[in-house]
């Protein structure tokens, strides 16, 4: 078990416990796993949303999650959870977690496991590869018959696969960068923020080039148990006032760069 010091409020407990003094009751009556925490089941590491920094969980759905918490005068808690469970809400559904936040695109499959916030981010795809091997798109990569990856269960694999591709499956974004760098595989459909962030390290600037960008319509959500319409009401109203606000700005372009004009 890791327990890391607060950054904003949020803290990381790796396991399938969380553990504490039972289930209470957030300001408003919105019900809690835990009382005096609104624990958060996420998926380590996904920067720029969610990663380990000097000791502290922080990224993009970190902040946000923060902002929930903040207004139901609960402390976030960050529980690190494999990511195939969000597909199926099952720690949403055991009660270990009060809501899931991933860096997860809203999907109708998803919706039949787990309700959806309002969107709070617009997501592409996009193609990496290595710059020796030339590949700048997936028809590059089919003709020359070299190897794709993604990450399972992702948004990124499904495309790959609905396009004629059976990428090689990494259990997490890190391990999917890991898998081109080590060679394991020429190129990679992965989310777009992922890689503007790796990229902006030189070393892997100078050996891996982004290629052809995959337009997706994808929209992140934070996801709660079905039927827990209090805590969505409260997540939405965070997002919706943050961007009125210019919270949801502010933090945008502190943990992804400059806000997109079609943005909200």
């Amino acid at each position: 078990m890791r327990v890391g010091a607060a950054a904003a409020g949020a803290f990381l407990v790796a396991g399938c416990s969380s553990g504490g003094d039972g289930p209470g009751e957030a300001a408003g009556g919105v019900p809690v796993v835990e009382k005096g925490k609104l624990t958060t089941c996420t998926h380590l590491p996904y920067p720029p949303f969610q990663f380990e920094k000097d000791g502290k969980v922080v990224g993009f759905d970190v902040a946000l999650v923060d902002l929930v918490a903040s207004r139901l005068k609960v402390e976030q808690k960050v529980l690190d959870t494999p990511f195939e469970n969000f597909k199926t809400g099952a720690f949403l559904n055991s009660g270990e977690c009060d809501l899931a936040a991933a860096g997860m695109t809203i999907t109708d499959e998803r919706k039949k496991n787990v309700d959806f916030s309002v969107p709070y981010f617009d997501a592409t795809q996009a193609l990496l590869a290595t710059r020796k091997s030339g590949i700048t798109s997936l028809a590059d990569l089919k003709a020359k018959s070299k190897k794709l990856g993604a990450q399972a269960e992702t948004t990124g694999e499904s495309y790959a696969k609905a396009q004629g591709f059976d990428p090689v499956a990494f259990e997490s974004s890190d391990a999917v960068l890991n898998g081109l760098r080590t060679g394991q595989v020429d190129a990679v459909v992965i989310d777009y923020p992922v890689v503007q962030g790796w990229l902006k390290d030189p070393k892997n600037a100078a050996e891996f080039t982004l290629g052809q960008n995959i337009q997706t319509g994808e929209q992140y959500g934070f996801s709660v148990k079905k039927g827990n319409t209090a805590l969505l009401a409260a997540i939405d109203k965070a997002i919706t006032d943050a961007k009125a606000d210019g919270t949801y700005k502010k933090l945008y372009e502190q943990w992804i760069g400059p806000l997109p004009q079609a943005a909200p």
